[in-house]
């Protein structure tokens, strides 16, 4: 989302910088900005399409290695069914509109039910939420940065993400000017982190408790008065939200989240009176055992202070290219939750895809669909889903696995094919989700930079043409969808962007004589267009079938039992475990890095100066316990795993708990990504547990994982 200004020279590029005249980021660039130029350079970027064989990888012709993909493809499907062919698309996904709009086109195709994708690793309880409130589930509130007088961030960084299901660009300058103008800056979080340091105030929460304080914020909204202003006419549950906040007063919850009652109180107050305040939660909130239900109290919070579509509260954008309400063919609708659930486990599925933690045990798992082949695009699940180790070994397992991906890395060396397409500068470029979750409602085309090299194909490209492929081999040549692919293949994404640019809410219609933005308009705008500020928008933007808010959704409503029963058992757990090994038992949690993108741009040589980042950060009273120095190394240990890191003794973890950063581990043989290898890291993925998730909506629980932690005795 931040536009960039690249300076050429021979087709060589001298220099990249912030473009300041792009009216969303205004001159902001972070790191991974600028090594952009190290993924379009990097020699270990695969050009053309390469086979695995007893001996190595070796090139293919792009027609052989496409009509070979789709016949392995087919053959499991023939013989097996066709759930027994698993799709999986990683985050790269949603920074690429080509992608976003072809890749629908080729699961069709596949019509197999066990598709998977990086959504339920960190972000699927946001979707739910929005799902059942709102009608639709990329109908996500929107923090109104440029206009808040109180934020309140839980679990989130924007300083090192951007914001993150929140387009932010320059966050830190964001955050600076809430605090100019005499607002307040205050973050709970298990860390302190660099968001933290900028704020006004930081609260250490244990892990996995955050429902519990945004219950105790609920009890004492509804004790000052639920204020609900104009959206009090088109919004149920208030009665039954105020009965369920009603069994969480602070003096119960502070013992078990570590945050004192007044606190909590003070914090509700403050919220309250601000002239426009918002609660903000991110991949702390999602990625535990009750991550549903704290996307659904955030969003609570909201509404019962007056802050839900409020200028300077949670507000929604009005983008461009509508995901939400425009044209049916080209955009996101979630039509469903829970429609069929996993074979193994029978965890539901939510706007067709499986939670991804059920991965694994389905490959490993014999029996009538049983995956058997898998089909990733983009994605590098051994390394970003819990317990990777037993991906790793369930992908080994598949009789037939195609990678759309540029690198050998560490799931696609178990590829008989990757097919690589273009570099991002060799591509055009529009944000298509990110332009949904943003700050301001702005609009920006990159066209390409370089012209990709001869028979080079674009991802878009190698979507639609496995697609067809498949299409052919199960159907024979049809009329209708020969001249579909005919179509599509001519237009491109553009040709679909400029259909969604002018059927959108900013649009000049499909004649294109009004005076709103076609493809063609955006693009003569390199800096892109400012379309303004946040604005109310609801009811008309719900999509519910009555258009009503549902601020207490049943399926909500039960979970709180289930938060009570765990918590239950879960303190006489403790008290067990206390007795028996007092100090034992530490909770891990992630953590990124400005530097860091996941896992798919440590081969960038710029991003990987300097210290080294993959460390155990630790409490000095946890250290201590432990005989632990700054620099020592340690043994991490969880159900599911060991793996062994140096330490990072720091005041900013609070104490009982632990953070690792999420993206590494490239040391698994037959990796070809020469930078990152010497900067493996572990992979903090090989401590989570595919077991523990949020059962409600499917999310992994990536925080709090209990671990052990012990030096490792020197030689």
């Amino acid at each position: 989302m931040c536009g960039l200004r690249i300076d050429l020279e021979d087709d060589r590029i001298t220099s990249i910088k912030g473009d300041a005249d792009d009216p969303f980021s205004k001159g902001h660039i972070c790191p991974k900005g600028v090594a952009i130029q190290d993924l379009h350079d990097d020699p270990d970027r695969l050009r053309q399409p390469m086979r695995r064989t007893a001996s190595g990888w070796e090139p293919v012709p792009w027609d052989e290695a496409l009509d070979e993909a789709a016949r392995g493809l087919a053959r499991v499907q023939k013989e097996h069914g066709v759930e027994a062919v698993g799709a999986y698309f990683g985050n790269p996904t949603v920074h690429n509109h080509g992608a976003l709009l072809f890749l629908p086109f080729l699961l069709r195709t596949l019509r197999s039910k066990n598709r998977f994708s990086a959504t339920s690793v960190d972000q699927l309880p946001h979707h739910v939420a929005a799902f059942l409130m709102f009608g639709h589930g990329f109908l996500l509130p929107i923090p109104d940065l440029e206009r808040t007088r109180f934020l309140l961030v839980m679990g989130g960084n924007p300083l090192a993400s951007n914001g993150s299901l929140m387009s932010a660009a320059g966050a830190g300058r964001l955050i600076e000017a809430i605090r100019k103008r005499g607002g307040k800056v205050v973050v709970v979080d298990p860390r302190r982190s660099e968001t933290a340091d900028a704020a006004d105030e930081h609260l250490f929460i244990r892990p996995g408790t955050d429902a519990l304080f945004l219950l105790s914020l609920l009890h004492e909204l509804f004790e000052l008065g639920p204020r609900l202003g104009p959206q009090a006419g088109f919004t149920d549950g208030v009665e039954t939200l105020r009965e369920v906040a009603r069994g969480f007063p602070p003096d119960v919850t502070a013992p078990r989240t570590g945050i004192e009652a007044e606190v909590v109180r003070r914090i509700a107050r403050e919220l309250y009176a601000a002239d426009g305040g918002v609660a903000y939660g991110r991949v702390g909130t999602s990625t535990q055992e009750f991550g549903g239900l704290c996307q659904w109290l955030l969003t609570a919070v909201n509404a019962v202070s007056g802050n839900l579509d409020r200028p300077g509260g949670a507000m929604f954008t009005k983008a461009a290219f509508d995901l939400v309400g425009g044209p049916k063919p080209l955009t996101s609708r979630a039509v469903g939750f829970g429609r069929w659930k996993s074979r193994v486990r029978g965890l539901p599925e939510f706007a067709g895809e499986l939670p991804v933690a059920a991965l694994a045990e389905e490959i490993l798992t014999p029996g009538e669909k049983q995956i058997r082949a898998m089909v990733t695009f983009a994605g590098n699940p051994v390394l970003s889903t819990p317990n990777g180790s037993q991906l790793d070994r369930a992908l080994a397992s598949l009789s037939f696995m195609v990678s759309i991906d540029p690198y050998v890395n560490e799931t696609t060396r178990h590829a008989n094919l990757i097919l690589p397409p273009v570099s991002q500068l060799e591509r055009g470029h529009y944000d298509l989700a990110f332009h949904t979750l943003a700050v301001r409602n702005t609009a920006r085309y990159s066209p390409p930079l370089f012209t990709p090299p001869p028979g080079a194909r674009h991802d878009w490209q190698i979507l639609l043409e496995l697609h067809h492929r498949l299409d052919v081999l199960r159907n024979g040549r049809r009329l209708k969808h020969e001249a579909m692919y005919r179509v599509l293949k001519r237009i491109g994404p553009e040709g679909l962007l400029d259909l969604g640019l002018r059927l959108g809410p900013h649009g000049a219609g499909l004649s294109g004589l009004g005076r709103g933005l076609t493809f063609r308009r955006l693009a003569a705008h390199p800096h892109g267009v400012d379309l303004g500020p946040l604005e109310p928008c609801l009811p008309a933007r719900l999509a519910t079938k009555d258009k009503r808010i549902d601020l207490a959704p049943a399926l909500f409503v039960a979970d709180v039992a289930r938060l009570r029963e765990t918590l239950r058992a879960e303190a006489l757990r403790s008290e067990t475990l206390r007795e028996a090994a007092p100090g034992a038992t530490l909770s891990l949690i992630g953590r990124r890095n400005v530097r860091d993108n996941n896992s798919w741009m440590h081969n960038a040589p710029r991003l990987m100066r300097g210290k080294t980042r993959c460390t155990l950060l630790i409490h000095p009273g946890d250290a201590f316990a432990r005989a632990l120095l700054d620099g020592d190394l340690a043994d991490v240990t969880s159900r599911v795993g060991t793996v062994r890191v140096p330490v990072s003794v720091s005041d900013e973890m609070m104490p009982g708990v632990v953070s690792l950063p999420h993206g590494y581990g490239h040391a698994r043989p037959g990796v070809k990504l020469a930078v990152a290898t010497k900067h493996p890291g572990a992979s903090v993925n090989d401590l989570t547990d595919d077991q523990a998730l949020d059962t409600l909506t499917g999310n992994t629980a990536f925080s709090g994982v209990p671990v052990r932690v012990e030096r490792v005795a020197a030689p």
